[in-house]
């Protein structure tokens, strides 16, 4: 499974040469609502089997959730779903907050 580092994904999200990518935040609701990497999609983990058709296969998605647990469970669903280019996002909204954005609220 790729992983990439917040650092490595806000300068891939800074670099105007790249595609945006997907960002999936698959945390709870009220995980998202507290705090959020600016545009992401939330799609709860639990729901995304059911909502899997609304990701394109061939997008490059970085999944996201608090510390890179769920995110890398998620990672692996899309995989043998044939989802090819997903990355986990190393140490979630909580390593976005420590090396990206220090403003960004914590729970």
């Amino acid at each position: 499974m790729q992983q990439i580092s917040p650092a490595q994904l806000a300068a891939w999200l800074a670099d105007e040469q790249r595609p945006v990518p997907l960002l999936l935040d698959v945390r709870e609701p009220w995980e998202f609502e507290f705090c959020h990497i600016e545009g992401s999609v939330p799609m709860p983990m639990a729901s995304v089997p059911a909502r899997i058709g609304e990701l394109d296969p061939d997008r490059e998605t970085v999944v996201i959730c608090h510390h890179g647990g769920r995110s890398a469970q998620v990672c692996m669903f899309l995989a043998r779903q044939g989802h090819a280019r997903v990355i986990n996002l190393a140490g979630g909204v909580a390593g976005w907050a420590a090396q990206v954005d220090p403003r960004m609220p914590q729970y």
